[in-house]
């Protein structure tokens, strides 16, 4: 008995370190609010910081990126739920506006669909 006692609970561990160390989370950064406008800024870097961000319905949005990454497949961001493809040139940043609509998780890419991020709009 003590011997399926600690196979499991050795399981049980072993499934816990697993999820802990390779599990996936998203984090959602919350977009600060100033005069009526939201604005955050997200790093372009083999990806982007932060990947997923929470910004409120109806007011006007402002990320700006900052693309560090002279990869190709990184100078080109594309939201497509709000119509946004826009050039991201290196070591400079670039402001990208819209005014979010539809509650729900929006994505956004790089031009060549192989780097993601998430809108979240609450």
């Amino acid at each position: 008995m003590d011997k399926i006692v600690v196979g499991i609970g050795g399981a049980l561990a072993s499934l816990f370190v697993l999820w802990f160390f390779f599990g996936k989370r998203e984090r959602a950064v919350k977009v600060r609010e100033a005069a009526g406008r939201q604005e955050l800024q997200i790093v372009v870097d083999g990806g982007y910081t932060p990947d997923v961000i929470e910004v409120k319905e109806g007011v006007p949005a402002r990320l700006n990126f900052f693309r560090k990454d002279p990869s190709s497949c990184l100078e080109e961001v594309v939201i497509g739920d709000f119509n946004v493809k826009k050039r991201l040139e290196l070591n400079e940043k670039t402001p990208v506006e819209f005014t979010p609509v539809g509650k729900g998780e929006h994505d956004f890419s790089c031009g060549m669909g192989m780097f993601h991020g998430k809108i979240l709009v609450r």
